[in-house]
C-alpha cells in the first residue's frame, strides 16, 4: 500500500452504485479529488467530499487530473462506475493516469477484453481492482466452506434474484445488450461469480430463458449444479415481496439459504480488502464473464438441463 494518503478519481458519479463507492472511499479516510458523469445530477457528491473537483466531459477530466500528476498530486486509485460498455476504457485510462483501478462489476463485457487489461497491468505496474462483494457476504462464505467440507458430496443449487425495474430502464444503456451485456450480465454477473466461487469450475452451461428482462439457465460445475432465473419484471415478484420490489432465494439441495441480509456495506469491505493489497483479480471475474457471454450467444435448448421452477412455468 502506498504511503501517501489515497487520492481517488471517480468515473460514473452520478450512476446507482457511485454512492456507495463514495461511502467506501470516506470510511477509508482516503480524499476523493475529482469525479467526473455526463450528467450534473451529482449533489451526492456534498455529503462526503463537497471539494472534490467535478466534470461532466470527460476531456477536461483527463487534463485535470494529468495536471494533479504533474504537480506530484497524483491520483493512487481510480473508482469506475460507469456505464458496462466503457469500464474497459476507463480502466486503461486509470492504469495510463498511473492509479490502481477500482472497477465495478461487470469488468467488461466481452471476455477477450481481458487479456489486454491484464497486459496493461504487466507494462504499467498498476492493478486492477474487481469488485466481487459477494465473495465477501458472510453466507456465501459459510456456503463455500459447506461444500469444501464435504469433499464427496455433489450439492444441487437454485438462484432466483427478481428486483423490479421501472419503464426508464428500456430507454437507458441497461437495455442495449450491445452496451451493458443484457439482463444476465447487470443484474447476474455478480451471481455467476459466487457460483463458481463456491462450486468451482464451470463445465457445463445451458440457456433456458432469454428475454430482454429475463434470463434463466442450468450451469453444471465442478462440485455442484445450479438452476438460475433472473428478472427484472415485477410481475414475476412473489406476492410478499411487491412491497419492497426486490426478492432474492438461495437454496441448497432444498434447503434456504439466509441470503436477504448482509448487502450494506460489502462495498466498504471491499475498499478495505484493496487498499490491503487483496482485492480481487483480472482473472478473478474470467470465468463469470465467460459464463454470460457463452449465455447470450447459446441456443436456447429447454430441454436440456433441469429447468428453474419459474422459468419452467414461463416456458409451458
Amino acid at each position: 500500500m502506498t504511503s501517501l494518503r489515497p487520492r481517488f478519481g471517480l468515473i460514473g458519479a452520478a450512476g446507482f452504485i457511485a454512492p456507495r463507492h463514495m461511502k467506501a472511499i470516506a470510511a477509508l479516510g482516503a480524499d476523493l479529488a475529482v469525479a467526473m458523469d455526463p450528467n450534473d445530477s451529482v449533489g451526492i457528491l456534498d455529503s462526503h467530499f463537497p471539494d472534490a473537483h467535478f466534470f461532466t466531459e470527460f476531456e477536461r477530466f483527463d487534463r485535470h487530473v494529468d495536471m494533479l500528476r504533474r504537480k506530484g498530486q497524483p491520483l493512487t486509485h481510480m473508482a469506475i462506475c460507469s456505464p458496462n460498455h466503457l469500464h474497459d476504457a476507463h480502466v486503461r485510462f486509470a492504469l495510463r493516469s498511473g492509479a490502481e483501478a477500482i472497477c465495478e462489476k461487470p469488468l467488461v463485457v466481452n471476455p477477450w477484453n481481458l487479456d489486454g487489461l491484464a497486459e496493461m497491468e504487466a507494462s504499467t505496474g498498476k492493478r486492477v481492482n474487481c469488485i466481487l462483494q459477494l465473495r465477501l457476504h458472510a453466507s456465501i462464505i459459510a456456503l463455500k466452506r459447506m461444500v469444501e467440507e464435504n469433499p464427496g458430496k455433489r450439492f444441487s443449487l437454485d438462484l432466483t434474484y427478481i428486483t423490479s425495474r421501472g419503464r426508464w430502464y428500456d430507454a437507458s444503456w441497461k437495455a442495449n445488450e450491445e452496451r451493458s451485456g443484457g439482463v444476465a450480465m447487470n443484474i447476474g454477473v455478480h451471481f455467476f461469480d459466487m457460483l463458481s466461487f463456491v462450486f468451482g469450475k464451470a463445465k457445463s452451461s445451458v440457456a433456458h430463458l432469454r428475454e430482454r428482462r429475463r434470463a434463466a439457465g442450468f450451469i453444471e460445475f465442478e462440485r455442484g449444479d445450479a438452476r438460475w432465473f433472473l428478472s427484472i419484471d415485477a410481475d414475476d415478484l412473489p406476492p410478499a415481496a411487491k412491497e419492497k420490489r426486490t426478492y432474492r432465494s438461495i437454496t441448497m439441495d432444498g434447503q434456504a439459504i439466509e441470503f436477504s441480509e448482509g448487502f450494506t456495506d460489502l462495498h466498504t469491505r471491499s475498499y478495505e480488502e484493496i487498499m490491503a493489497g487483496r482485492g480481487f483479480s483480472v482473472e478473478d471475474v474470467r470465468t463469470s464473464i465467460e459464463l454470460v457471454h457463452d449465455f447470450r450467444h447459446a441456443p436456447l435448448e429447454p430441454g436440456r438441463g433441469e429447468m428453474h421452477p419459474i422459468s419452467h412455468r414461463l416456458a409451458a
